[in-house]
């Protein structure tokens, strides 16, 4: 069994968090009538929708390298925190005109110490089940199980707020409370899945990984570059859990190709032991070669014939 098939129970046990939240929460909402408690259970639906979204694309993340999918499938779990993010705004939109409506025709709040007693106890599952699903996807640097607990978390914190605005309804007796405060949350959950969409929508696009990881790369090639070792060429993406990492090491052309390999596999070794899960891609060149210095662009396929004629100046 593939160890990124394991994760698929993680999303079992999100389906089951999101079914016994939501249903808790639509019986509060009827005992109560509260529009923030509704604001509740509408994100609870869209917890489910979300988790069974994860949990198939797990499967498929699961599945090995082929001959059409190379590098393996990770990307998946992009779809997945897209689609998720998606269901949250479009769930936000709902909580708004819900929200706008009660305001012009507020209704009245019944059975408060119920509702709120059954929305705290939904709530406490969401925080439970997002902490096992953060330190698991963490762990194995799954995006669609980090997504899935952010989502989780997005909805215990809007459930806090939901919570104060029926608590401050109960006190002062001010029924508009009650949609101001579901209008609060729906900005928070928009917010956070805006957030989720940029995030997918920038692993598709192959965004470079972060600086600090860059950084780790380039202080491995620092050391070689003491020994009078060249690149240049870096180039770094990410794919899910996986990370990819490519470079043009630069070499006295009087070396070996013995030499040159075994250079090479130290440091693609050493790159890898410092950005887990990374494959490492290298192209041995001869410095003196002035050619070894015309594909500084990023996309050196479509270079400029005219650049064919200069050689970028040499650098450590």
């Amino acid at each position: 069994m593939s160890p990124r098939s394991k994760l698929t129970r993680f999303a079992w046990l999100s389906i089951c968090a999101a079914l016994i939240t939501m249903g808790l929460k639509a019986f509060a909402y009827t005992l109560t009538g509260s529009v923030g408690l509704l604001s509740d259970a509408l994100e609870s639906g869209v917890n489910l929708a979300a988790a069974v979204t994860a949990l198939f694309v797990l499967i498929v993340v699961a599945r090995p390298p082929d001959e059409e999918h190379a590098y393996g499938h990770e990307k998946a779990e992009y779809f997945s925190s897209g689609v998720e993010g998606t269901l949250i705004l479009i769930a936000a939109c709902l909580i708004i005109f819900e929200a706008v409506q009660r305001l012009i025709l507020p209704q009245p709040i019944q059975h408060l110490g119920v509702g709120l007693g059954i929305s705290v106890v939904a709530s406490a599952v969401n925080y439970g089940v997002a902490q096992v699903l953060f330190r698991a996807g963490r762990r194995s640097r799954s995006i669609a199980l980090e997504a899935d607990a952010q989502h989780l978390m997005s909805d215990v914190w809007s459930s806090a707020a939901v919570l104060l605005g029926v608590g401050l309804v109960a006190l002062t007796g001010w029924r508009p409370l009650d949609s101001l405060v579901a209008l609060a949350a729906a900005g928070q959950i928009a917010w956070a899945g805006f957030g989720l969409v940029r995030r997918s929508i920038l692993g598709l696009m192959d965004t470079a990984l972060p600086d600090q990881d860059v950084q780790k790369v380039e202080a491995t090639l620092a050391r070689y570059a003491e020994q009078g070792i060249r690149y240049h060429a870096l180039r770094t993406r990410q794919a899910g859990a996986r990370s990819f990492v490519s470079m043009h090491i630069q070499v006295p052309g009087s070396w070996s190709v013995q030499r040159g390999h075994d250079l090479l596999e130290a440091i693609e070794d050493d790159v890898r032991s410092t950005i887990p899960h990374a494959s490492v891609f290298t192209h041995i060149e001869p410095m003196e070669d002035p050619a070894s210095w015309q594909d500084e662009s990023l996309d050196h396929t479509q270079a400029d014939p005219a650049s064919d004629q200069q050689a970028s100046q040499p650098k450590a």
